[in-house]
């Protein structure tokens, strides 16, 4: 009998490497960075999204400008969450096994979170103004683009990540020591970061791509799926209904 090749491993036995729309690079090696692509996908999505919304959303429609203030915040938390990560853990990880080049690209993933913080947080006092309904037509023109500026800020910094970063991963970290850094992230989480983890990273993912991870995923995260999916997609409906398809 003939054996069905395994479709999740590539010629090397490797994992296949997890590649999304708008993704710069998904370098080959042993560790299976599925999550890391997942979380960048939804940071351009989400970063899309706002600069589409933000300068189409209507200024006296407040209950909008809100649900826009509570999707910033949960885009906002998961992705200081994710930075801090990388910048306590795996860049540190890597530092000790790097050379003198790919020390100075570990190095520019932590300047390039340093660069992106500012323009976070003055998208969110714009979004917090236009909320409380103390915003004119300016104020939302310039909070679109400083929202502009942030997508295309840490877009750059996304595949910068993609192209060197995770290549100098692959080939310094073995499988056992990503799970465990893997591991320091997930404790981290707080239950209602872990909540609104599940569906804010499944949410525009390609459905046959969805399927896959729904179908392998573990049961815990299978059941954040059911309890938080339905609340996230109201809340996406609502903050981003004047956005262009």
């Amino acid at each position: 009998m003939t054996a069905t090749p395994d479709q999740t491993r590539d010629q090397h036995g490797w994992p296949r490497q997890l590649r999304l729309p708008g993704q710069a690079d998904a370098p080959e090696g042993p560790v299976d960075m599925k999550m890391m692509y997942l979380m960048h996908h939804a940071f351009r999505r989400d970063l899309a999204a706002f600069a589409n919304a933000v300068p189409r959303t209507p200024l006296t429609e407040l209950d909008t400008w809100r649900a826009l203030l509570r999707r910033w915040e949960v885009f906002a938390e998961v992705l200081h969450h994710h930075h801090h990560g990388e910048d306590t853990w795996l860049w540190p990880a890597l530092m000790e096994k790097a050379d003198a080049a790919e020390q100075e690209t570990l190095a520019a993933m932590e300047a390039e979170h340093e660069e992106i913080d500012p323009l976070l947080d003055s998208c969110l006092a714009g979004l917090r103004a236009l909320a409380a309904g103390h915003a004119k037509a300016d104020d939302r023109a310039a909070l679109a683009v400083r929202m502009t500026a942030a997508r295309e800020c840490l877009g750059r910094h996304l595949a910068h990540e993609e192209r060197d970063a995770m290549r100098i991963l692959q080939r310094h970290l073995t499988v056992e020591e990503h799970e465990a850094i893997h591991a320091r992230f997930v404790e981290d989480l707080a239950p209602s970061q872990a909540l609104a983890l599940v569906p804010w990273a499944l949410h525009g993912v390609p459905e046959d791509v969805r399927r896959d991870l729904r179908r392998r995923a573990e049961l815990a995260q299978r059941v954040v799926w059911r309890l938080g999916h339905r609340r996230f997609e109201r809340l996406d409906r609502l903050a981003f209904r004047h956005a262009e398809c």
